[in-house]
C-alpha cells in the first residue's frame, strides 16, 4: 500500500491559529517579565520605614482613614496599585473593594471594555500608482492592565496613531483592484499586524474594518466610461446572437411553409388578422393567391 505523505501543507486556519498562539505566548511572556522585575526590586530601608509609618498613621486615624483607604472599582474596571512607585502584587485589583495606604500608594484605573475609533481618511498611493482616500474603524480592548499602564504612556492614543500607519503600510502593497474586491482580506491583515504590534502594550485588537474607499473624480469617470462601453459591447453581441437565432428560425419556417401551399395562405390570413387588430384605420384589400401566382407565371 502507498504510504501517506509525512508532511501536509498547513491550511489558512492552521496558520491563523499558530499566529494567535504566538501572540498569546508573547503576551504571557511580557506579563511574566513585568512580574519578575517587580519581584526582583525591593522597597529598601527607607521604603519599609515609610510603609510602616503609613500603616501606623492609618491605624491611629481610624475610622476616618477608611474614607481615604477604601476604594471601589466597577465591574468593567481594574486598578493597578503603585506603592512607592512600584506595582503591587502580580495582578490588578478589582472589581469591587480594595484598600490603598495613604501617602505611599497610588492607583490607576483601567477600563476593560471594548473601545472603537474611526481612522481618519488617509491619502494612499496604491501599488499601481493610484491615489485613493481610505478610512476605517478599529475595535480594541485592554487585555493586560499592568502592561497598558507600565509599558506605554497612553495606550489609547498610541493605538490610534499605529492604526493610521498600519493602514498606509498595508494598502501601499495592494493594487486598486485588490483594494476594491478584497476588503475582508485587507482587514484581516491589518488586524493581525495591529494585534502583534500592540501586544507589548497589553492591547487586544478585536476587529478592523475598511469603511470607504474614495477614488478621484477623473478615475471614477474613466471607470464609468469603461463599464458603459463593456455593457454596450455585451448588448451588441446579445442582439447579434438574437438576430442569428431569429434568421435560423425564419429559414426553418419558410422551408416548412414551402412544403404546403395552404400553409402559406393561412399565414397570409393570420397576418391580415393581426394588422386589422392593431391598426383599425388601415384598409386592406386581400387578393387571392392564385391570381398572384398566375401573374408571376406570365411574367416569368
Amino acid at each position: 500500500m502507498p504510504s501517506a505523505p509525512d508532511h501536509c501543507p498547513p491550511s489558512a486556519h492552521a496558520t491563523g491559529m499558530v499566529n494567535q498562539l504566538k501572540i498569546s505566548d508573547a503576551r504571557t511572556e511580557s506579563s511574566r517579565n513585568i512580574i519578575q522585575d517587580e519581584e526582583k526590586t525591593d522597597l529598601g530601608c527607607c521604603g519599609w520605614l515609610l510603609f510602616i509609618l503609613s500603616v501606623f498613621f492609618t491605624l491611629v486615624t481610624l475610622p476616618l482613614s477608611l474614607f481615604l483607604c477604601v476604594k471601589i472599582v466597577k465591574e468593567y474596571e481594574r486598578a493597578v496599585i503603585f506603592r512607592l512607585g512600584r506595582i503591587v502584587d502580580r495582578k490588578p485589583k478589582g472589581p469591587g473593594l480594595f484598600i490603598v495606604l495613604p501617602c505611599t500608594d497610588t492607583f490607576v484605573k483601567v477600563d476593560m471594555r471594548t473601545v472603537s475609533f474611526d481612522i481618519p481618511p488617509q491619502e494612499i498611493l496604491t501599488k499601481d500608482s493610484v491615489t485613493v482616500s481610505v478610512d476605517g474603524v478599529v475595535y480594541f480592548r485592554v487585555s493586560c492592565p499592568i502592561s497598558s499602564v507600565a509599558n506605554v504612556s497612553n495606550a489609547n492614543y498610541s493605538t490610534r496613531l499605529l492604526a493610521q500607519t498600519t493602514l498606509r503600510n498595508v494598502l501601499g502593497t495592494k493594487n486598486l483592484a485588490e483594494l476594491l474586491s478584497d476588503r475582508q482580506g485587507i482587514s484581516q491583515s491589518m488586524q493581525e499586524s495591529l494585534d502583534e504590534a500592540t501586544d507589548p502594550w497589553g492591547i487586544k485588537v478585536e476587529r478592523v474594518e475598511i469603511k470607504d474607499v474614495k477614488l478621484p473624480q477623473q478615475l471614477q469617470r474613466a471607470m464609468a466610461a469603461e463599464a458603459e462601453a463593456t455593457r454596450e459591447a455585451r448588448a451588441k453581441v446579445i442582439a447579434a446572437e438574437g438576430e442569428m437565432n431569429a434568421s435560423r428560425a425564419l429559414k426553418e419556417a419558410s422551408l416548412i411553409i414551402a412544403e404546403s401551399p395552404s400553409g402559406l395562405q393561412l399565414r397570409y390570413l393570420q397576418t391580415l388578422n393581426s394588422i386589422a387588430a392593431e391598426k383599425n384605420s388601415t384598409i386592406i384589400f386581400p387578393l387571392p393567391m392564385d391570381m398572384l401566382q398566375q401573374s408571376m407565371r406570365k411574367n416569368s
